[in-house]
């Protein structure tokens, strides 16, 4: 027996959706002659008998099977050809300001992100080529070092990567995954709802879409790759159904962990995303229809314990490394635990969208890299529609209920409207669970926007099965209504600004002269979460040298077990000369300051300070350092102090 619904792979009597469930999988179709009716469908009017043909003529007949067969699979072999090439194509316009200068350019806001997804890329080449250890670093924030699986190391990524970014950076390597990671989901969603949910290639089109380029995903692009490659998450949700009615749920479960495994390391966060989701709509369902749980909860039970024996004997080494390993914390820093998103978001369209405005965003999300939710009212409503119209359905009660929950769980721990506080969310008494405590609340707004992807799918694949009087009437109506929903939160190019190149100095390894393998070199202003030109400097060599500081999560205090916190130990003289950089003002030095910043160089185990001839402010920064450690020198496109002789501890 074939079940097309995410709810129909549950084993169990009852009927599983609405008259309109689609026929059996396409991917094998039966013969129009035998196949039956779709449920519920008028039967069609029997044809009179013809009569029976000669003997001689059955063998063409049947040899034309074989042919039709092989003539839809070309052809629909042909159809996920287009669809993907039209992602792509849309992944292309939306990273089209990036393409035109990837080491030039970045996102107008928050550059941090991608500078450390690029030190993570060029960490992957260490990996492969030198065979250095992949789940610990010490080549930023040296000496402390930082714990990589703590900090979504990309390692899924970032290896495969290897050859582009051997060949042409890590800047390039990070817009290749970007556009990859949009269009990959999409298609990723796009086969996997064709194949198991819809039969209509338009339905399977739009949920795809709408998976991959939703305001959500196209938020998370400029900084978050790691975020926005989903594209192995249709295929866990699917396996996940399959247990619920598999006949070999020990190689199902096998099969489940493999993908868990390789998705944690993409993104752990979206993973348990993946598991909490599938779990509320499971429970949705089995809510309404308690009689399927006699039939799956055998085999779910026995494919879930599989997968958890295996992925946790996979896991297990890099999960020790990431809880209880050096450099590791236990809770994110209080700057982002209790993002939450406005009610009003959900009504507004995102910043990177057709009717998006940024200014009008303000205070509707935590941040422009966190707008995960911003539907606009039309989508909203639209939304709201089909779950009214197709209330019936049980999968479709299981999704909404799916969506709503997580939609009030990303309101944090204070809903707001507008930014005017109403009452306590719900999410303040799951804040500090295990696991739970390192989630960003408004990030659950990722899964309602799959939610409602699913839905417009399924909407679409209803109204292309109505038989009214005037079938064309009702098509024009579904697509003029999808054009009034999607418009205005169509994709837009991300918006980029220009940063500074990699100085010279670096790109043509001047600085081997002067950095030996257990020496740092110093950025000024010294690597952290506002500034992390340097991470790109080191990124640039391949992390052949050592940089202190930086842009990563952390104990507070370099303290293993603390609560985390963005950035090392807090470096006074460091938080100095970010000032200077900043404000341009140059402070009065005593010999306490100096003393203080020669023994944080001994720290760091400096060899020399490098500070940009083009940087903002360069003339303040230069004469404070000179202040501290003595004249420096012009080389190339650079200022450099030679420190060697400072932090020799045999000296």
């Amino acid at each position: 027996m074939s079940y097309r619904t995410p709810a129909g792979l549950f084993a169990g009597p009852p009927a599983l959706a609405a008259p309109t469930t689609a026929p059996a999988d396409p991917e094998a179709p039966a013969d129009p002659a035998t196949a039956p009716a779709a449920p519920g469908a008028p039967a069609e009017p029997e044809a009179p008998a013809e009569p029976e043909a000669p003997a001689e003529s059955a063998v063409p007949a049947e040899s034309a099977v074989p042919t039709r067969a092989r003539w839809r699979r070309w052809t629909r072999r042909r159809q996920h050809l287009a669809v993907g090439g039209l992602f792509l194509l849309a992944a292309l316009w939306v990273t089209s300001r990036i393409w035109l200068d990837p080491s030039g350019r970045v996102a107008s806001l928050y550059t941090g992100d991608p500078a450390q997804v690029q030190f993570f890329l060029a960490h992957s080449v260490r990996v492969v080529l030198h065979g250095e250890y992949p789940f610990y670093t010490e080549q930023f924030n040296y000496p402390d070092g930082v714990n990589l699986m703590a900090n979504t190391a990309v390692l899924a990524l970032g290896i495969p990567m290897v050859p582009v970014t051997l060949l042409f950076g890590p800047a390039v390597s990070f817009v290749v995954l970007v556009t990859l990671g949009l269009a990959g989901t999409a298609m990723a969603w796009y086969l996997m709802l064709s194949r198991h949910l819809v039969r209509t290639p338009l339905a399977a089109a739009v949920g795809g879409w709408f998976c991959g380029f939703s305001p959500a995903m196209l938020s998370h692009a400029s900084w978050h790759p790691n975020i926005i490659s989903q594209f192995l998450l249709p295929f866990i949700v699917w396996r996940v159904l399959v247990l619920t009615r598999s006949g070999k749920p020990v190689r199902d479960g096998a099969l489940l962990a493999l993908l868990v495994t390789a998705q944690a390391f993409i993104n752990e966060e979206i993973l348990l995303f993946t598991a909490l989701a599938c779990g509320v709509f499971l429970l949705a369902v089995l809510a309404q229809e308690p009689a399927r749980w006699r039939a799956a909860w055998r085999p779910l039970g026995v494919g879930v314990v599989t997968c958890a024996l295996l992925a946790g004997a996979l896991l297990a080494y890099p999960l020790y490394v990431q809880f209880a390993g050096p450099m590791a914390y236990h809770g994110l820093s209080d700057a982002v635990k209790d993002y939450g998103n406005d009610i009003a978001a959900f009504f507004a369209p995102g910043s990177p969208t057709l009717g998006g405005n940024q200014r009008a965003n303000i205070n509707l999300a935590p941040n422009y890299s966190e707008e995960n939710a911003f539907f606009g009212w039309s989508l909203s409503m639209l939304a709201i529609g089909i779950v009214v119209w197709l209330r019936r359905e049980l999968i479709v009660r299981a999704l909404a209920a799916t969506g709503v929950f997580f939609a009030v769980l990303s309101l944090g721990e204070r809903v707001s409207w507008w930014d005017r506080e109403l009452i306590t969310g719900p999410w303040q008494w799951l804040v500090h669970l295990p696991l739970l405590d390192a989630v960003v609340p408004t990030r659950f707004g990722l899964i309602t926007s799959v939610v409602i992807g699913l839905l417009l799918a399924l909407a679409v694949e209803r109204a292309w099965a109505l038989r009214p009087a005037d079938r064309r009437t009702v098509r024009v109506l579904t697509a003029a209504g999808l054009a009034f929903a999607l418009l205005p939160i169509a994709p837009m190019p991300l918006r980029m600004v220009s940063r500074p190149p990699v100085p010279d100095f670096i790109t043509a390894d001047r600085w081997r002269a002067y950095v030996g393998p257990d020496q740092t070199l110093v950025p000024i202003p010294v690597p952290s979460m506002g500034n992390t030109h340097g991470m790109r400097w080191a990124a640039a060599t391949n992390l052949d040298f050592k940089i202190p500081g930086g842009y990563f999560l952390a104990p507070r205090n370099g303290n293993t077990g603390d609560a985390g916190r963005f950035g090392g130990r807090p470096s006074g003289v460091g938080q100095m000369l970010e000032e200077v950089a900043t404000t341009g003002r140059t402070p009065k030095l005593d010999d306490r300051q100096r003393r203080r910043f020669a023994d944080e160089l001994r720290h760091w185990r400096a060899a020399i300070l490098v500070l940009p001839v083009r940087q903002q402010n360069v003339e303040p920064l230069r004469r404070t350092v000179e202040e501290l450690v003595g004249p420096g020198r012009q080389e190339l496109d650079v200022w450099v102090w030679d420190v060697r002789t400072l932090t020799d501890r045999s000296v």
